[in-house]
C-alpha cells in the first residue's frame, strides 16, 4: 500500500532512482533485478501506452521484464482474464507433487494445467497453490500431517514413510 501511495503512475514508477526504488521494494526477493524491470516495464507503459497497463499477453509480454508467469498474474487479477495460469515455484513443486505433471519447464505444465483445470478457474487455481505452496507444502519439509488434500497426494503418503519431500 505504501508502495502505491508514493507511485500513483507509470511515470512515477520509470522516473524514480534506482537506488530509490530498490530501497522501497527491498522486502521482496531478488529486489534488485525486480526494481530495474519494473521501471523498465513502466517506462515503456508510459512512452508507448499513454500510462495504461496493456491488457492482452501480447503487448504485456512485450514489456520488458514481463513473460508469460507476470502477464497472467496482471490480466487475471487487473483484468478478470483467464489467459493462462500463473506458474512459479509453487505451482511448480506442488503440480508434480500431485501427479498433475512430469515436467520442469514452466511453459509445459502451464499447458499440462490448463488442460486438466477448467479455464473460469485459472486464476484462483494459481491463488490456491500458491498459497497451499507457502504455508503448508513446503519445498523441504511439506506439513503432510496436517494437509488438507493429503489424501489425493501420492507425494504425501511416501514422505510421511520417508521423510524425504518428494518433486517429480
Amino acid at each position: 500500500p505504501a508502495l502505491f501511495r508514493k507511485y500513483r503512475t507509470a511515470k512515477d514508477y520509470a522516473d524514480a532512482s534506482q537506488v530509490e526504488f530498490e530501497n522501497a521494494i527491498k522486502s521482496t526477493g531478488f529486489y534488485r533485478n525486480k526494481a530495474k524491470s519494473i521501471r523498465a516495464a513502466m517506462r515503456a507503459i508510459a512512452d508507448e501506452h499513454g500510462g495504461k497497463v496493456p491488457d492482452t499477453m501480447e503487448e504485456l509480454c512485450a514489456l520488458p521484464g514481463v513473460g508469460r508467469k507476470t502477464a497472467n498474474v496482471v490480466l487475471g487479477n487487473a483484468f478478470g482474464k483467464n489467459q493462462g495460469i500463473v506458474v512459479d515455484t509453487h505451482v511448480i513443486r506442488l503440480s508434480q507433487r500431485l501427479g498433475l505433471t512430469k515436467h520442469n519447464d514452466p511453459s509445459k505444465i502451464e499447458q499440462d494445467l490448463m488442460k486438466l483445470v477448467p479455464r473460469e478457474h485459472w486464476t484462483d487455481w494459481s491463488h490456491w497453490l500458491i498459497w497451499h505452496g507457502r504455508r503448508r507444502c513446503y519445498a523441504r519439509k511439506p506439513d503432510c500431517s496436517n494437509c488438507e488434500v493429503f489424501r489425493l497426494c501420492p507425494s504425501g503418503k511416501v514422505f510421511l514413510r520417508t521423510g524425504k519431500a518428494q518433486t517429480r
